[in-house]
């Protein structure tokens, strides 16, 4: 008898979640997560969908030799016109708080999304093309960078890839940061590809906190740390949502597995004295 969906897809990402980075399929586990949230939509078209993208990515990469030689203005160019202008992938500026903007499949499907849940995307299609690409955690608004041998070059997926030098990443950090933000050290630093997927999920967990729906926030938490089992902070997260639902044992767990993660430091000694007043609830 097959596996529910949810239930398949649950252990595709503890399989991922025992994977080093480099050897994370980003967009097929993005499709996991995507299944876990909405396991009535046809993930096997989405699953065809990306063959489809990742074909075209190869066949414009082949047709574009100064691409393939590392220009990356030109490969820019070309994984614009893929995605952008084959495929139609655009940010969603109208409903941008929309929850189907942070799952890939409906991304797939509408062709409008969030900056993280198209730049998976992207990095899905240089992976194609045989071309270096990584996300960047740029404060508000994710982006990626293009890798060649000489540099990089940063794109905004969300407005449909143009590339971003030095004054219109200023210009972004300050409607970002306030007007007194100025480009620093760290903040082009690439994103392994289990931090991309924890930024695409953490955009559900917090609508769904803001919506006040804790379950739903501490389900999504819970599949983000099959992805992600040694992420202290999320075991954290869990643990505070637990209490917060008065599930005090299942609270206690995730609060000892943050201490055996984070021993020492501030956060610790918090912690700890949470997990003596919990302990004292259940005698």
């Amino acid at each position: 008898m097959p596996l529910p969906s949810q239930d398949e897809a649950r252990l595709a990402l503890d399989a991922a979640g025992r994977l080093p980075d480099a050897e994370i399929d980003i967009a097929a586990v993005a499709l996991q997560l995507a299944r876990v949230d909405v396991p009535e939509a046809d993930w096997q078209a989405a699953m065809a969908r990306l063959s489809t993208i990742a074909r075209a990515a190869v066949q414009a990469a082949t047709a574009d030799t100064e691409a393939d030689a590392g220009d990356l203005e030109r490969r820019r160019v070309v994984l614009a016109g893929v995605l952008h202008g084959h495929f139609g992938l655009t940010g969603d500026t109208e409903t941008y708080d929309d929850l189907d903007n942070a799952n890939l499949i409906r991304v797939l499907e509408r062709g409008r999304g969030l900056p993280v849940a198209l730049g998976i995307l992207w990095l899905h299609a240089a992976e194609a093309a045989g071309w270096g690409a990584h996300g960047v955690d740029f404060p508000g608004h994710f982006l990626i960078a293009l890798e060649g041998p000489r540099g990089q070059l940063v794109v905004d997926v969300f407005a449909g890839g143009p590339a971003l030098e030095a004054p219109a990443l200023r210009a972004l950090l300050k409607r970002v940061e306030g007007e007194a933000a100025e480009l620093r050290p760290g903040l082009l630093r690439p994103m392994a590809r289990r931090d991309v997927l924890l930024r695409l999920q953490n955009n559900i967990k917090l609508r769904r906190l803001r919506a006040g729906s804790i379950e739903t926030a501490l389900t999504c938490t819970q599949d983000m740390l099959r992805l992600a089992p040694e992420a202290a902070a999320l075991w954290r997260e869990a643990g505070l949502m637990n209490q917060r639902l008065d599930r005090i044992g299942a609270a206690l767990g995730c609060l000892d597995r943050f201490l055996e993660l984070v021993p020492e430091g501030e956060a610790a000694v918090r912690i700890r004295r949470l997990t003596v007043e919990l302990r004292q609830r259940l005698n």
